[in-house]
């Protein structure tokens, strides 16, 4: 697990790979996105815009928060405060994601000396290094002297 004295502007973390199936994206989209870009690979062919089946953004969303979890491990868990996110192209059934993380900023909370704000950007990817999904965002990181019960 990583505390605050662990993390410094500027340090990386990087992913595993996840494939995105096809079977899979179809099932996202139904529960979740029912459009046909994202549920019907005939009907999607014919989309000005994707050209083809491709995964719901919040899917790929999905897939780097789980990325994120195992390959960003901070104590206490992911507790997100803010964040904002892009995704400059589709994600394909078949493309292999991992995510590249960096710190870019570290901001002491001002009322509580036992954390900070930890602000990263997220680059997920696939196999050909072609950027599916872009965030920034902002969590809470505890020191190490972090007591759950007095807080």
């Amino acid at each position: 697990m990583l505390y605050l004295e662990d993390i410094k502007v500027g340090d990386h973390f990087k992913s595993r790979e996840y494939e995105m199936t096809l079977e899979e994206i179809k099932q996202f989209g139904q529960m979740y996105d029912p459009q046909v870009f994202h549920t019907d690979e005939v009907k999607a062919k014919d989309h000005p815009v994707f050209e083809g089946i491709a995964a719901s953004g919040w899917h790929t969303g999905a897939v780097t928060m789980r990325l994120w979890t195992e390959c960003f491990p901070v104590a206490y868990g992911l507790i997100g405060s803010e964040s904002s996110l892009r995704w400059p192209r589709p994600t394909r059934p078949g493309d292999k994601i991992h995510v590249d993380v960096e710190v870019v900023a570290i901001t002491p909370s001002k009322t509580k000396n036992d954390r900070a704000i930890v602000t990263y950007v997220t680059q997920a990817k696939n196999q050909y290094d072609d950027v599916l999904l872009i965030s920034t965002t902002k969590i809470i990181v505890f020191k190490r002297e972090f007591n759950p019960s007095v807080s």
